[in-house]
């Protein structure tokens, strides 16, 4: 692969995506945590609206949700998102709604008694979510939604039918030029792999510190020669005497 389409296609395809990811994902997360939060309300029409709107977004496939915003939602509003923005409303939308559900389990998995201790100070509802459950919920949302994220991050791929120019449409211009399938969807796999590693280690670091906000103690990070000393360190002499001697 020449260093002229990895400059003009493959480089801008790989911003592209990242800006994809993080659009797609700020949106997810404001669906996420209004909606989970709403699964959660006391009044019963809120629940059901909630969860209707979760059903339907996490039944319905994400790229026939992109193209009937592209396509269709123009016939019935008279107006029309670019395909960037319509890949990302879509996007959103979908993974917002799993998001969502992330969001419902943690808040109930927090103890009773914390909330029966927010009634107890006499606060509002909103100051309960706000300074008991979520600040408690939200160290146990993160690696559920590191996963989501890359799953996201994969996602992002079907905007190439759209014909957004991400890593994955710029990897099929670029085959179509050299007629070199092996080369370029090789490296358009460690792309993949090394955005997707950065994101998982930033979410790793966003657990550490959310935790340390109420006072848990993070897990430690094992890597591959952490593992390797603990192995060394634990290790039994094998030269043990067994017995004892007595006269």
């Amino acid at each position: 692969m020449t260093a002229g389409l990895w400059e003009h296609w493959v480089l801008p395809g790989i911003w592209i995506t990242i800006q994809l990811t993080l659009y797609s994902a700020a949106l997810a997360t404001v669906v996420a945590f209004g909606i989970g939060i709403a699964r959660t309300h006391h009044l019963r029409v809120v629940r059901f609206f909630a969860g209707f709107y979760t059903e339907v977004f996490r039944g319905t496939s994400s790229l026939v949700l992109m193209f009937w915003i592209f396509f269709v939602l123009p016939q019935l509003a008279g107006w029309a998102l670019v395909p960037m923005w319509a890949a990302v409303l879509a996007l959103g939308l979908s993974y917002g709604a799993y998001g969502a559900e992330i969001v419902r389990g943690a808040l109930n998995a927090v103890a009773p008694a914390q909330r029966e201790a927010g009634v107890a100070l006499s606060f509002t509802p909103w100051q309960r979510m706000r300074l008991i459950l979520l600040p408690q919920a939200v160290p146990e949302m993160i690696p559920p939604f590191s996963n989501l994220l890359i799953e996201l991050l994969k996602g992002t791929a079907l905007v190439s039918l759209l014909g957004i120019g991400d890593v994955s449409f710029a990897a099929y211009l670029v085959r179509l030029a050299t007629t070199e399938s092996a080369e370029i969807y090789s490296i358009t796999l460690v792309i993949y792999f090394v955005i997707a590693f950065l994101l998982t280690r930033g979410m790793r670091v966003l657990e550490r510190k959310a935790k340390a906000g109420i006072g848990q103690k993070p897990e430690p990070g094992v890597g591959i020669l952490r593992r390797l000393n603990l192995r060394k360190t634990t290790e039994k002499p094998s030269n043990v005497i067994v017995g004892g001697g007595g006269s």
